[in-house]
């Protein structure tokens, strides 16, 4: 079979790592003797998982619920397509809430839920579990089966949990398509799954407009055969064209409908989800999870890196459009028992203290989000945060992409008090749950996500799969599978043995490229697309990114190489200001150019540095670096449905 050929992904010159962060963060004494999981018992995890991978997830999996205990631990037999707890009988749902209504958790809070507005809504996890029941009956007079497809077209409102965790519980198989796609996207997604039913709302609130999300969904059924009811939310106090016989209100269905459901026994391996991701191939592809293997995943990880209380508040500032929302915000909380918030608007709206102010409402203790938002509420200086109480915080927690180690230092000394340690965590769509990530009793750096979590096997290979000296770059690949890995690429079984198995046999392919410190911290340098190759030099353009924002007057930065008849390739740079930076656009250019070269080496060439207002982002914040480059080049953007604007 032959490889993917992804540009930087085949060749065979190391890839170069520059930056070099000294810092070390060590974790205060209580914090590490509080913790869920002491540094003992890490070490030993550690062991454990390398020495007897499939004993150490069968622990894991004992701490959820299950039907029938599984007859294998780890099926390789029809490897790539690996299968966890072979024989086993669960239900991700059953795990999230019918468990624990049966438990001092019946009336705790579950959900926390805040409009842009400011209107919030508590649902306790026996308001949510009747509500999920609810739905399910609902499912099923709608002729909703096991297996069948389901579309939810939400915005962070708590009917977007509802609606995930009753086709859970009848079995559908749900695809969240976050709610600022078009209606080409989700036509799209709708036509790929097959998809019998579309869920969502006639119109929410984002950043002071509201967005009439239905007219998206009748611009798609234009051309959806598949689709035989579309259920509508009604939340904005709008006109709402129900004309279309397919067309019924949620709140009337489930008004009509039992809060019993009994939930229905899943093998551990049947589909949860799809969900569509273009990374940067600019085609979507369709990730599906399962039950059983991804429920243990998420709950220890969650449990383990996030240190869970029974009395936290926890916040992931996610979208449920992204995985993050689906791992982090719904199934992986409520499967711990935690309470997690969920935030329907713009962070910047009304003011750049809205998080801070929701954090302080609700003394929320855990705060996970991306170094994005991170460096953009930089901009506006440390004064928002000031103005609150963020006392209540324990841990600090990013996601999306590498943070550069400015936005770590800024983050943990104005939002954490220079208590909180900030945990870094890699994972992937595909991977569905933490694979690198420290916990609270690990010493920290700036900018490093830590190493693998017990029973993690990622590493760090060459071109030709062997193993990179420190210091060096090379391609991420992950040695051993996991329980909440993907299990296929939705209809398209081929292109998940090509794209993720086959140029290292036996070995997933991340597409990523890092670097291990001599201390074993690994640094992610980017994907392996976003490499420049300057005069047979190859450097992550992350780095180069990282050594801009180092500047007082930065912001954010994105890094693209353009073509040069002499070196092959040079530097071009995209630059956001701080806000109220006043300074000659020639003289600071220099200035920026004298700071790379400080910081990396005369080896990083800048051909021009470009000043913007802001950058092409995913939606859940990741900088757009082939849309910088096609741009720049004149060439197609390909696919942009994950567009923010």
């Amino acid at each position: 079979m032959k490889p993917t050929k992804v540009s930087g992904q085949l060749e065979n010159e190391a890839i170069e790592a520059m930056l070099v962060e000294g810092r070390v963060f060590r974790p205060r004494p209580q914090l590490v003797a509080d913790a869920v999981l002491s540094p003992d018992e890490y070490e030993e995890a550690v062991k454990q998982g390398r020495s007897d991978l499939e004993g150490f997830w069968e622990k894991a999996a004992e701490e959820l619920d299950w039907f029938k205990k599984w007859d294998t631990v780890l099926d390789r037999s029809d490897a790539p397509f690996f299968k966890w707890y072979a024989g086993g009988k669960t239900n991700i749902a059953y795990n999230a809430l019918d468990r624990h209504i049966k438990t001092h958790r019946k009336n705790k809070v579950a959900i926390i839920f805040e409009s842009e507005s400011g209107g919030r809504e508590r649902m306790t996890y026996y308001d949510l579990y009747r509500a999920a029941n609810k739905f399910a009956n609902v499912l099923k007079s709608l002729g909703i089966r096991k297996g069948d497809r389901v579309i939810i077209y939400l915005p962070n409102i708590p009917e977007i949990a509802i609606a995930m965790l009753g086709c859970a519980k009848i079995g559908a198989i749900h695809s969240v398509v976050y709610a600022g796609f078009s209606a080409l996207a989700l036509r799209e997604r709708i036509n790929h799954t097959e998809a019998r039913l579309v869920i969502t709302v006639n119109g929410f609130h984002r950043n002071g407009e509201v967005i009439k999300l239905k007219e998206a969904v009748d611009e798609a059924m234009t051309a959806s055969p598949t689709v035989e009811t579309v259920v509508v939310v009604r939340r904005a106090g709008i006109e709402t064209d129900m004309g279309d016989g397919r067309y019924l209100w949620f709140h009337d269905l489930m008004d009509g409908e039992s809060a019993e459901f009994k939930t229905v026994e899943m093998d551990a391996n049947d589909p949860l989800y799809i969900l569509y991701t273009s990374g940067t191939t600019g085609k979507p592809k369709g990730v599906v999870h399962c039950h059983g293997g991804y429920g243990v995943g998420i709950n220890r990880t969650l449990k383990w890196v996030f240190d869970i209380k029974e009395t936290d508040i926890f916040w992931c500032a996610a979208d449920l459009g992204w995985v993050t929302g689906h791992s982090y915000v719904v199934y992986g909380p409520l499967i711990v028992g935690t309470t997690t918030v969920m935030y329907e608007g713009h962070l910047l709206f009304p003011g750049p203290d809205r998080m801070w102010r929701i954090i302080e409402k609700y003394g929320v203790n855990i705060l996970y989000t991306t170094p994005t938002t991170i460096r953009i509420l930089m901009r506006f200086g440390a004064q928002y945060p000031k103005k609150h109480d963020l006392s209540t915080l324990r841990l600090l927690g990013t996601v999306g992409e590498p943070i550069n180690p400015e936005a770590w230092v800024w983050y943990y000394e104005n939002i954490g008090r220079q208590e909180c340690p900030v945990i870094d965590t890699w994972w992937q769509t595909e991977t569905g749950m933490f694979m690198v990530a420290p916990t609270p009793c690990n010493e920290l750096k700036p900018g490093s996500a830590f190493k693998p979590l017990p029973g993690v096997h990622v590493d760090v290979v060459d071109a030709n799969g062997d193993y990179v000296d420190p210091g060096k770059g090379g391609h991420v690949v992950v040695k051993e599978p996991w329980p909440a890995m993907l299990t296929t690429l939705y209809k398209d079984p081929e292109k998940y043995k090509e794209i993720y198995w086959s140029k290292f046999p036996g070995m997933y392919l991340a597409g990523d490229i890092a670097t291990k410190d001599t201390d074993g911290f690994i640094w992610f340098l980017g994907r392996s697309d976003d490499v420049l190759k300057i005069a047979g030099h190859r450097i992550g353009t992350i780095e180069v990114e990282k050594a801009v924002t180092g500047h007082k007057h930065v912001a954010e930065a994105a890094c693209i190489g353009v073509p040069d008849k002499v070196r092959g390739e040079v530097a071009k740079i995209f630059v956001i200001l701080k806000k109220g930076v006043e300074k000659d656009e020639d003289s600071l250019v220099n200035e920026l150019k004298a700071h790379v070269r400080k910081v990396l080496g005369p080896v990083v060439l800048i051909r021009e540095i470009e000043f913007k207002d802001k950058l092409p982002k995913t939606r859940c914040g990741k900088i757009m670096r082939r849309v910088l480059k096609a741009r720049e080049l004149g060439l197609k953007e390909g696919d942009l449905s994950t567009l923010e604007d």
